[in-house]
């Protein structure tokens, strides 16, 4: 195989086309949405990840990514669309479906396409089978299909999609040797073979254990917030068990896969799913916990008229991602009170939302409460002393552990950690 296509270029897309790109295959990008496809084109990013932006430049100046609107004729073809959920918590697989009839026109004899987008168990072959069959091609004879879902992080994609197994599933076996082959170019990890529907439900379940695991986590940090226990050590400490990994709480789950994924199985065994259920409605009320704590803290410190600096938009540290990010539940949540807010976080430049400024001293400054809302280094390194001198009242809450409580304390704040009795 020497030309990929992929469709879609957000976090997953793009740098799955730039690593082809890199070890030697010519791809061509494309997404529909006009504005990704010209900032590409000019070589600037629409996303933030650590190395993405040279590794671009390296691969469009060397003529081997070219990018459109439009697809392009190619040996294999990979589709890295979303895949959200509904209100009614249910999968949207309009993307997936769209994507994959926008390569039906450019397939050939011999073609393979992948899925990497991660759905719900079955779509391989209830949503993109019939209508790959439209081409006229005999699936598993003339075209192959297989799934292989992502499995990497934001802020260490590149060193993921090589270092990590990865999990193939075909809808036939040469569908999935072909698939393996071509990501053997770049991935240094195992690749595991198995059929489509199956690796489907892995990445689901990787995902859903995850949020499990913090819901339980949740469940421990609201349980030491009532009875004087610090959750995070007592977290850690269990952690040092041999067969003990417990994750960690925190104000709410975010991003595409651990906040939705859940939502795929729950939808198709509603009956059986009970834990799943239970834990993904445990995650999605850690929002509505974070501003009843916020609200608890002004009160017991009887701040009058309350004003409060959020620090952190993305759903995780170091990133700019806000997709399903926790911190934009809390705003809605605190839209609803008649407290005044600022939000800031500097991986995120550009003014998307109302009460979002760009500078740290403006988000502070008169300000009553600190709330941290994500783990970014640069809240870490932050000198108290400084942030206190323009605050009205000095009161901090870290929902993430991530500040050093001694620092703070000695800057003359009231330290509040989420989960930490000892210190409510």
């Amino acid at each position: 195989m020497k030309k990929i296509t992929v469709i879609g270029l957000g976090y997953i897309g793009l740098p799955t086309s730039i690593i082809f790109a890199k070890h030697g295959f010519q791809v061509h990008g494309m997404d529909v949405n006009r504005e990704v496809i010209d900032k590409l084109s000019r070589k600037e990013l629409h996303i933030e990840e650590p190395g993405l932006q040279e590794a671009l430049d390296e691969v469009m100046d060397a003529g081997r990514l070219t990018v459109s609107v439009e697809p392009e004729e190619a040996d294999a073809f990979i589709i890295a669309v979303p895949s959200p959920i509904t209100e009614e918590k249910t999968a949207n697989l309009d993307y997936v479906r769209k994507g994959t009839e926008s390569i039906v026109p450019y397939l050939k004899k011999g073609n393979l396409v992948i899925l990497e987008s991660t759905v719900p168990p079955r779509t391989v072959e209830d949503v993109m089978r019939p209508v790959l069959e439209e081409a006229g091609l005999e699936i598993g004879e003339d075209l192959y299909l297989s799934h292989s879902p992502e499995r990497v992080i934001p802020g260490k994609i590149f060193q993921e999609l090589e270092a990590n197994d990865r999990i193939v599933g075909g809808v036939d076996k040469k569908s999935a040797e072909m698939t393996k082959d071509l990501y053997k170019s770049f991935v240094d990890g195992e690749i595991h073979l198995t059929d489509a529907t199956t690796a489907e439900m892995v990445k689901v379940i990787e995902n859903t254990y995850r949020d499990v695991n913090i819901a339980f986590a949740n469940e421990i940090a609201k349980i030491s917030d009532q009875i004087g226990v610090n959750g995070w050590e007592a977290i850690k400490l269990a952690n040092y068990h041999p067969r003990v990994n417990i994750h960690q709480p925190g104000p709410g789950v975010g991003g595409h896969c651990i906040a939705v994924d859940p939502w795929f199985l729950a939808e198709q065994q509603p009956e059986i799913a009970k834990i799943i259920k239970l834990s993904r409605e445990t995650n999605d009320d850690m929002p509505n916990y974070t501003v009843r704590r916020i609200l608890e803290i002004l009160d017991q410190h009887q701040v009058d008229n309350p004003k409060i600096a959020l620090l952190g938009l993305s759903f995780k540290g170091n990133v700019d991602d806000m997709r399903e990010s926790p911190s934009l539940k809390i705003m809605e949540h605190l839209n609803k009170t008649n407290i005044e807010y600022a939000a800031y976080d500097p991986h995120i430049k550009d003014i998307r939302l109302p009460h979002q400024v760009t500078d740290l001293d403006e988000a502070v400054e008169g300000k009553d409460l600190i709330v941290i809302l994500t783990d970014h280094k640069k809240f870490r390194a932050y000198e108290p002393s400084k942030i206190g001198g323009s605050m009205k009242t000095k009161l901090i809450f870290d929902t993430k552990n991530l500040l050093d409580e001694e620092k703070w304390t000695e800057a003359g704040f009231d330290f509040v950690r989420l989960g930490d009795a000892k210190n409510r």
